[in-house]
Formats: C-alpha cells, structure tokens, sequence
C-alpha cells in the first residue's frame, strides 16, 4: 500500500492499457475520460495490485480521493485503505452527509 496519497502519480487521462496481472479481461485499455473505465480500472489496481510501484504507476491520489465513495471494493480493502489514508475514509463519507442533507429539504 501506498504511503501517502501523494506518491500516486499514475495518470489522470488518456488510454491507460493494464498488464495482464492487473487486468485478464477481453479489453486492456481504460479510457480514463469516461467514468465508469475509470472506476472499473482503479477498482482492479486495488484489488490486484501486490507491489506499491503498480498503485504508483496507475493511480493518482487526488483521482482516487474524487472517485473513492463510487468504487466497489472488497470490505477488507476498503477498510485498510481508509485506515492508512483519512482522507479516503472522509470522502466514503461525503456522499452519506450529502444525501442526509437532501433528505432534510424535502
């Protein structure tokens, strides 16, 4: 895992075409302007990766933060990264806070 959110400097556009470890499936590149590609590949990063170079490379820490409360992630992942990086746990909260809010005005 990654230290610091900082240290993700993966990139944030573009086709980004997976290696097989990462990634087995019939396509290998994600187009990171739409955003379900986007998502579906940083939820296999996540789940796949095993060497903190791999999160380097293809992630990017600010991405991750904004697409963080969208992914869908194994329960132990999600809870280990949110404890390392409380930023993460933060924005898993936003969207709760958000729809509380909404609730609210009606």
């Amino acid at each position: 895992m990654a230290g610091t959110l900082g240290e993700l400097n993966g990139p944030t556009s573009g086709l980004v075409e997976l290696p097989l470890r990462l990634w087995w499936g019939p396509r290998s590149a994600f187009d990171l302007a739409q955003p379900t590609m986007l998502a579906w590949m940083y939820e296999n990063v996540l789940r796949e990766a095993i060497r903190v170079e791999e999160l380097r490379g293809y992630l990017h820490g600010a991405t991750l933060v904004r697409v963080w409360p969208e992914l869908n992630l194994p329960r132990a992942v999600r809870a280990a990264w949110e404890a390392r990086h409380p930023r993460l746990r933060a924005a898993g909260l936003r969207p709760h806070a958000d729809q509380l809010a909404g609730a609210g005005a009606l």
